[in-house]
Formats: C-alpha cells, sequence, structure tokens
C-alpha cells in the first residue's frame, strides 16, 4: 500500500506526488527487495530501471511498518550516498578545501540523515514534499546552510580582523552611506548583522558575501564572484546592494544621532 502524504499547503489541501511517482511506486511493489536494492544502486537516471529518490525515500519510511531496522539501514544507507555525491564538492582542483562549501555539505548532509531518523522514530509530515520533489528540498536545504555559513564566516572573518573584515569590502561599504569608524564597534557590528538577516534574501546574501571581500564581478573565470553565486547578473548584484544599504542607513539614522 502507498502510504499517504500528512502535510498540507497553506490553503488547507493535502500534499499529493506527482502522477509519475506514484505509477513508479506501483511498479516497484511488485519487486522483491533484492532487485529494488539493486535498481537504487543504479547511477544513471536514463537508466529505465534507476529508482528515483522520491520512490527510494519512500521505501525507507514505509520500512517502519515492518519493523526491520536491518532492511532501513540497507536502503539508508543508500540513499544518504546518493545525497554525498549530489552535493557540491568542496575540495578544490589543486588540493585545497573550500570550507565554506565543507560546511555547507556537511549541514545538509548531517541535518538530512537527523530527519530520516526522527521520522523512522516519530512519523511526521516533515519529508513529505522530499517524497514529491527531492531535488528541490534538497535545494532549499542547501540555500539555508549556504546563508547561514555566509552569515557565520562573516562573522567570524570580522571578529579576526577586529570589526574591520576585508578593506576592500569595507571601503565599498562605507562608500554606500554606512561611513565612519562605527563600524569596528562591537555592538553597533552585531546590530548591523542582525539587520542584514532581516533583508530580502539576496539583499542580505549580497551583504554578506560584500563584508567578505567578494567582489562584484571579475575578467578573470576562474574568481568566484558575488554574481556567479547568486547565479544573476552584476547589475543585479548593484542593485540589491543599493537596495540594501539604503535599507540599513534608514534603520542606524533612526535615533542614533
Amino acid at each position: 500500500m502507498i502510504t499517504p502524504l500528512i502535510k498540507r499547503s497553506k490553503a488547507g489541501e493535502l500534499y499529493e506526488r506527482p502522477p509519475e511517482v506514484t505509477a513508479a511506486l506501483e511498479r516497484l511493489a511488485l519487486v522483491s527487495r533484492d532487485e529494488l536494492l539493486r535498481r537504487a544502486a543504479i547511477k544513471d537516471r536514463s537508466n529505465p530501471d534507476f529508482v528515483s529518490s522520491e520512490c527510494l525515500l519512500h521505501h525507507i519510511r514505509a520500512s517502519r511498518r515492518d519493523n526491520s531496522d536491518g532492511w532501513f539501514q540497507r536502503l539508508y544507507k543508500v540513499l544518504l550516498e546518493r545525497l554525498w555525491r549530489s552535493l557540491p564538492r568542496a575540495e578544490g582542483a589543486n588540493g585545497t578545501i573550500d570550507h565554506v562549501k565543507e560546511k555547507i555539505r556537511n549541514s545538509v548532509f548531517d541535518r538530512f540523515a537527523e530527519m530520516l531518523l526522527e521520522d523512522k522514530q516519530t512519523p511526521g509530515d516533515k519529508l513529505d514534499f522530499f517524497e514529491i520533489r527531492f531535488d528541490m528540498a534538497v535545494k532549499r536545504m542547501r540555500l539555508d546552510a549556504q546563508d547561514q555559513a555566509w552569515r557565520d564566516e562573516s562573522r567570524t572573518a570580522s571578529l579576526e580582523e577586529d570589526g574591520v573584515g576585508d578593506q576592500a569590502a569595507v571601503a565599498e561599504f562605507r562608500a554606500d552611506q554606512l561611513a565612519g569608524d562605527i563600524f569596528s564597534d562591537p555592538l553597533f557590528r552585531d546590530r548591523l548583522y542582525e539587520a542584514i538577516d532581516t533583508l530580502p534574501l539576496e539583499q542580505s546574501r549580497t551583504m554578506h558575501l560584500s563584508l567578505l571581500g567578494w567582489p562584484t564581478e571579475s575578467k578573470d573565470p576562474e574568481v568566484m564572484t558575488i554574481a556567479k553565486a547568486l547565479g544573476c547578473s552584476d547589475r543585479s548584484v548593484r542593485t540589491y546592494r543599493a537596495r540594501a544599504v539604503k535599507t540599513l542607513v534608514a534603520l542606524f539614522q533612526i535615533g542614533d544621532q
């Protein structure tokens, strides 16, 4: 039996699996466990026997009905290995490690593993959307982890450099009206980061990356820029920054003079 989902949309409607996922689950219900494991190990999505992550997750969640830890662990391992391969690698071509990417990767992996175990112990609706659009759900987790990693990195860089951060980034930031030595004030700095976190997502990401010293654009294709990180144009980055600075200036002028 295909267990129905229980999560509801904001309008109160129950989540439903796409027809193709339901059809795939019905076909898989006819195969043995050994055959399911064989198919789950297939990496090529174009292979007709490929088992989607949505279907694999469904079988993992359904294993609790059998009260079989062994079956759960076998499927659990396959899905986590698949998730790990799908996450951006932190290792560079020259052997260096991008610690921000590493933090994002570990955060997503650990959180999803935790959610699977929680769902096994106490069934809920947190994984329902993963059974509908697994890749999109993981992408959302990556974006959340990315935002947190950027915030943490920004704060760390600021503390390590006594509130100054990268000189070029701070100079650009101050040029957009948040000027003066007040940025070196720890109290102001904490309030600033809190305010940045309340901005619209694109503006918040732009400001955190700016404070880390990331360039808006670069003629060197190997240089990671804010535009590349956000998947937008250089012009969009400047617009996000201008709007963010305008908001921040207004916030910190109120009652601060």
